[in-house]
């Protein structure tokens, strides 16, 4: 599966932004999905993650409560909805895809598949 990371920009802090991930070559629903993010000097860390369906989620701490992430299989996209926007939310964004059979995981390393990522940047 390739996959497409687009809807990055500059944003004011409390500001929203919404993160698409096109998936091609492969049908979306054969994968759970995760959102990472790598900030200048520091490691790539994870940001949220969806099951096959969409129905099971996890989140950041960092970021619950702010960011939602959600897919349409039938569009082979997933998404990122981020509200709240703060100055330390600033990174590079990166969508993600492992196979459904392998479950759902947290690990940047257990991941397969990466887009090239997105850029958010969030003013004070």
């Amino acid at each position: 599966v390739q996959l497409q990371a687009s809807g990055g920009g500059l944003v004011q802090a409390g500001g929203s932004l919404r993160l698409s991930c096109a998936a091609s070559g492969s049908t979306l629903s054969n994968y759970n999905m995760g959102w990472f993010r790598q900030a200048p000097g520091k490691e790539r860390e994870f940001v949220a993650n969806s099951g096959w369906n969409g129905d099971s989620t996890a989140y950041a701490d960092s970021v619950k409560g702010r960011f939602a992430i959600s897919r349409d299989n039938a569009k082979n996209t997933m998404y990122m909805q981020m509200n709240s926007l703060q100055p330390e939310d600033t990174a590079v964004y990166f969508c993600a895809a492992r196979s459904w059979a392998s479950g759902m995981s947290t690990r940047r390393a257990d991941y397969n598949y990466w887009g090239q990522g997105t850029q958010v940047t969030v003013s004070s």
